[in-house]
């Protein structure tokens, strides 16, 4: 390893280093930085030439003295230590321990830029991951190697429901070896303290590792923290053949931060003052998750997306829903009525569920059961509309079966408690106890053979 030591740097500005004259340096180059006081920050090159070099300072550039600033480029790329033993640890976005135990000592260094997968070695999503949460596990099926985001507002419980499925994410095949990646950025320490809390408690620390970043934390050390997570996840699923849920909260806090930089860097603004390149950086991010072929292991992403405004048009949830494979989206009416997880059916979506779910993977009628619900709950929100209008005592009494169907569906389907683990049967069985309210001509979707064996009326 050949070591470039300048002190040439001639501007610092918003995280930024600018250094001149250093010829050779290679773009991504890994950088160490030595500031007047003596203290090391680590760094990245982000632009290249011979006659000036900009560097992205994780540990930012405040009260740096530039004069007395030593700049050295190690010729090697951001790289983390691997080993079984980071789960059930804590690390920052570089890889550095935050739970105060020791480093992880490892010969294995990967660069956390992660390597290229042949489009052509990727297999297709399958196999159902339960959740225990209904509304997901019955009408938004997650299944292996899908990216499946959760669209959020300010002040909902996104936090909540991204720690329960961490707490409950399983495979049906209760023998297969399944881990979690946890990644925070710019979360409150409060915030932090309920993860690793909730982790702790429920037993399942022993098979996550969490990457996290405050919001005191330095902004730019969010641009690197989801590859450094995702580094590790492929090392779990690829190296040790594990299944891999990631969790990435909360790529909003990311793409501010990439905006900043973005900012100083002087590129060209596009929507909201986002880069132009704010597409093809999230897919280079949600693009590490899937399924290689011949691999057993298997990396499944739920990145968290909260909505500034509640506006899913903003480019983040925007871009998100193109490069993903559906979304499951909050909303702030359920949350106001005291429904968790207030999990708003109608926008939501899966598109890969079709391929998760039926006779081989859940149960023979869980297509069927989804459609027929969705048609229902579709029917049942024109009936709520028109009773908002004339009122529900002006309504037919098929009308206002509906009406019941959307009270006890909200409250007893979508509604569950925090620490509610439902099976996927469980949560069929209660789908056919709401449709069994209606009469058997009514369920439109469902066969003669389904409505033989599950269908129970009632009064």
């Amino acid at each position: 390893m050949s070591i470039k030591e300048y002190r040439t740097a001639t501007e610092a500005r918003g995280g930024l280093l600018v250094v001149k004259n250093t010829p050779n340096v290679a773009f991504g180059d890994r950088v160490q930085i030595e500031d007047h006081a003596g203290n090391f920050r680590n760094g990245q090159v982000i632009r290249a030439a011979d006659n000036e070099v900009l560097i992205l300072v994780f540990e930012g550039t405040d009260d740096i003295d530039l004069e007395s600033t030593w700049i050295r480029f190690l010729d090697e790329p951001v790289e983390i230590a691997l080993s079984p033993e980071i789960l059930g640890r804590e690390f920052n976005g570089l890889g550095v321990p935050r739970d105060g135990r020791p480093p992880v000592l490892s010969s294995l260094r990967r660069p956390v830029s992660g390597a290229a997968i042949n489009p052509a070695a990727r297999t297709y999503p399958r196999e159902f991951i339960q959740t225990g949460i209904s509304t997901i596990d019955g009408l938004n099926s997650l299944v292996r190697g899908q990216k499946l985001p959760i669209f959020s507002g300010s002040g909902l419980p996104h936090n909540r429901l991204a720690a329960q499925i961490v707490r409950q994410a399983k495979l049906v095949d209760q023998e297969s070896s399944f881990s979690i990646v946890f990644a925070a950025m710019g979360v409150s320490y409060a915030d932090a303290k309920f993860f690793r809390d909730e982790f702790a408690s429920s037993g399942v620390l022993r098979n996550v590792v969490m990457f996290v970043n405050l919001a005191d934390d330095p902004p730019v050390e969010r641009l690197t923290l989801p590859r450094t997570a995702l580094t590790a996840a492929e090392y779990l699923a690829y190296d040790l053949d594990r299944h891999v849920l990631v969790v990435l909260t909360d790529m909003t806090n990311y793409a501010e931060a990439l905006r900043e930089v973005a900012t100083a860097k002087g590129d060209v603004p596009a929507r909201k003052g986002y880069p132009g390149y704010l597409y093809s950086d999230l897919a280079e991010i949600y693009e590490r998750c899937g399924r290689i072929h011949q691999r057993h292991g298997s990396i499944t992403m739920m990145p968290v997306v909260s909505m500034p405004s509640d506006d899913i048009t903003h480019p983040i949830p925007d871009l998100t829903g193109y490069i993903t494979e559906g979304q499951i989206v909050l909303s702030r009416e359920l949350h106001n009525q005291g429904i968790y997880p207030p999990v708003h059916i109608s926008p939501s979506l899966s598109r890969l569920m079709k391929d998760g779910i039926g006779k081989d993977d859940t149960r023979e009628d869980h297509p069927r059961v989804a459609a027929q619900l969705y048609a229902l709950y579709a029917r049942a929100q024109e009936t709520r509309n028109l009773a908002s209008i004339i009122g529900a005592d002006e309504l037919s009494e098929r009308d206002r079966r509906y009406l019941s169907f959307a009270d006890a569906f909200d409250t007893k389907f979508v509604g569950q408690g925090e620490s509610e683990d439902r099976s996927i049967e469980g949560t069929l069985n209660l789908a056919w106890e709401l449709m069994s309210q209606f009469p058997r001509d009514t369920l439109t979707r469902m066969k003669e053979t389904d409505l033989a064996k599950y269908y129970r009326e009632t009064e």
